[in-house]
């Protein structure tokens, strides 16, 4: 088996079990079928992810799999990171509480909005991992890297980030949970600091990135900034 599938899929298999001990924990039981739709749609589009950088971007799947505060070189973005980890654990804990103690109930239509705004989310991603094979899970600049400018970075300097926050959204919503969504708005500075502190970074050690900041004027949503 390449070294890089099983390791790639080891750490999805680890991933899953602390989500779903997460939610099923929060939520007090088993039958909770908003959650085991949420962790099927999420984990199955996460492994055709992987099977599709390991075999046609393996050095990104590669990069990939070094994320997190403790894989950050600035202290800024080890706080950051470390404020959005705990961001993402109240992102599916607070709803997996809401459906114990049913302090907000969503229709079946707007579980599956939910589960949309996450498939969209990931297709987001999917096309920056298409563009941009140096979109790495850490801030660094690798020695042959280039500024992208094609594809969804000519409408976003941030277009992962965008994707993101579709999917971020789309996640309490998919789990039932009206409450769950101010999470999301609780993340949403820490996302704005970490895309804000990596400008300047790029900035400083990325070769013609002041001149892409300048010709492309919105960061995050086109239209809005």
């Amino acid at each position: 088996m390449n070294p890089l599938f099983r390791r790639s899929f080891i750490a999805l298999f680890f991933l899953f079990l602390i989500m779903a001990s997460l939610i099923f924990g929060g939520a007090g039981t088993l039958r909770y079928w908003q959650a085991w739709t949420f962790l099927a749609i999420y984990f199955a589009t996460c492994c055709a992810m992987t099977c599709y950088l390991i075999r046609n971007d393996p050095a990104l799947a590669a990069r990939r799999m070094s994320g997190g505060p403790w894989a950050e070189r600035e202290p800024a973005q080890k706080i950051i990171m470390s404020l959005a980890s705990l961001g993402f654990i109240g992102l599916i804990v607070l709803p997996a509480i809401d459906h114990r103690l049913a302090w907000s109930e969503l229709p079946a239509y707007a579980v599956a909005t939910g589960d949309l705004l996450i498939l969209l989310g990931w297709l987001g991603i999917f096309y920056v991992f298409r563009e941009n094979s140096f979109s790495s899970a850490t801030i660094e600049v690798s020695p042959d890297q280039r500024v992208i400018t094609t594809g969804p970075y000519a409408w976003v300097r941030h277009p992962m980030y965008a994707a993101g926050l579709v999917m971020l959204l789309g996640i309490p919503i998919a789990l039932g949970s009206a409450w769950g969504v101010l999470v999301v708005v609780a993340i949403v500075p820490a996302l704005i600091w970490r895309l804000v502190n990596e400008e300047d970074f790029l900035a400083r050690n990325l070769p013609g990135y002041r001149a892409y900041r300048d010709s492309v004027r919105y960061r995050l949503v086109p239209l809005v900034w």
